[in-house]
């Protein structure tokens, strides 16, 4: 087999803890020099070459050049059930335009807080699969114009109709978020790169063609790399919006956007808490383990989430220089969560909260605990500190329970109503 190719034969899954293969994980204080760190100082140091090495070798660099960004709010409202009975919820609609050299990418983004409240609010702000309109039972939210996945309730030809509405209302809570002091934001992330191999032709890819991810670039962004850039630049906007506490922003995802909001917090410090829910392979789960999703297989089924370099790894998780504990540690000493479901082996919940386990070091360094567990625990319970750790009972989803437990992990480390 032709390591790195992306349509080669790959193995079959394993869901076997006797047939995980004897590996070492390397250390997350140990720098490009072999030496480990040990003063809180030489930190910032550490953490800029655990980055360089996920940049470099799985989710692709960033532009260095900037975009102009235009935020217009072209709607704003009560929110009312479907019955007709208003809430306490503050609706507000903005398009987020992104320019470069006369190319630009328009975003719809909407942002719930409490209503009448003079307060400023920490946000939960993540990425949406279907369009905001998906997100709520809500007239007023605008459909989304960009290309959705097919298989999706309401998607007719890639594009969603008003059959979607509500369609993923579950995953989104709003009403007991807010009632509980915490603004939403959302967006739909095709809206800033479409979730196909395209070339990196669309989307915020399109703003930067010199910086296109190809066989002799392989080091670049992406789509990944797009939807945590995109969401920079979705707090560039939450930052200056009233009522939003521009010291409270958490950074949320499920599934391959669970990826993308660890990429997003990682590198940038402005979210003060990164959530992962059930992120697997290329997110929190540990690649060496070469349990349920492979890198090769998710290199197979989706070419243009990681950077070509990552293909090196296909079916050759032994080569890694890096795992994604190291991912983790590099949020320190911000808090992260990681949650886990028990019936989605294809994340290898185990390979999730080991990469917590073993990125607590890092913690430790900066005065803060991590997580002592290294074992799968009790389930629809939340253990650890700095970072926490749930495993749900169910499947892969994101459902009310992983909200509250991520708004008591929030509370716990001081994001409240100010």
């Amino acid at each position: 087999m032709i390591i790195g190719a992306v349509d080669a034969q790959i193995r079959p899954p394993n869901y076997e803890e006797s047939a995980v293969p004897k590996f070492t994980l390397e250390d997350v204080l140990t720098g490009p020099d072999g030496k480990k760190i040990e003063q809180a100082s030489q930190w910032p140091t550490q953490r800029q070459f655990l980055l360089g090495l996920f940049a470099e070798q799985e989710y692709g660099t960033f532009p260095n050049e900037p975009v102009h960004i235009e935020t217009k709010l072209v709607e704003e409202g009560q929110y009312k059930r479907p019955s007709g009975i208003p809430t306490k919820i503050r609706r507000r609609q903005f398009l987020v335009t992104l320019s470069r050299n006369g190319q630009s990418v328009p975003i719809q983004f909407v942002v719930w807080s409490p209503l009448n409240s003079t307060g400023a609010h920490p946000c939960f702000l993540g990425l949406n699969f279907r369009g905001n309109q998906s997100t709520m039972d809500d007239p007023s939210i605008f459909i989304t114009t960009s290309w959705c996945d097919a298989r999706h309730p309401g998607v007719v030809n890639n594009r969603a109709t008003e059959a979607s509405r509500a369609s993923h209302s579950d995953r989104w809570p709003i009403e007991s978020v807010v009632e509980r002091g915490y603004a939403v934001a959302t967006a739909h992330y095709c809206d800033i790169d479409p979730d196909f191999d395209d070339g990196f032709e669309n989307g915020v890819h399109a703003l930067f063609p010199e910086h296109r991810c190809t066989e002799a670039t392989p080091d670049r962004w992406g789509s990944i790399g797009a939807w945590a850039w995109g969401l920079s630049r979705l707090a560039d906007v939450l930052v200056k919006t009233d009522g939003i506490d521009p010291d409270g922003l958490i950074v949320l995802g499920h599934s391959r956007l669970g990826k993308t909001a660890l990429w997003a917090g990682a590198n940038d410090e402005r979210f003060k808490i990164v959530i992962s829910n059930n992120s697997g392979c290329g997110g929190a789960a540990l690649s060496k383990r070469c349990y349920g999703e492979s890198v090769a297989a998710i290199n197979r089924s989706f070419p243009h989430w990681f950077n070509r370099n990552f293909r090196k790894f296909n079916d050759a998780e032994d080569q890694l220089t890096f795992d994604q504990h190291q991912l983790i540690a590099s949020i320190a000493p911000r808090p992260v969560y990681i949650a886990s479901a028990i019936k989605d082996r294809w994340a290898d919940p185990l390979g999730e909260l080991l990469s917590g386990h073993y990125a607590s070091p890092a913690f430790a360094l900066l005065g803060k605990q991590g997580l002592d567990l290294n074992e799968l625990p009790k389930t629809d319970t939340s253990f650890g500190d700095s970072i926490g750790y749930h495993l749900r009972e169910g499947e892969h989803d994101l459902t009310p329970l992983d909200w509250t437990l991520f708004m008591d992990f929030a509370k716990r480390h001081g994001l409240e109503q100010q």
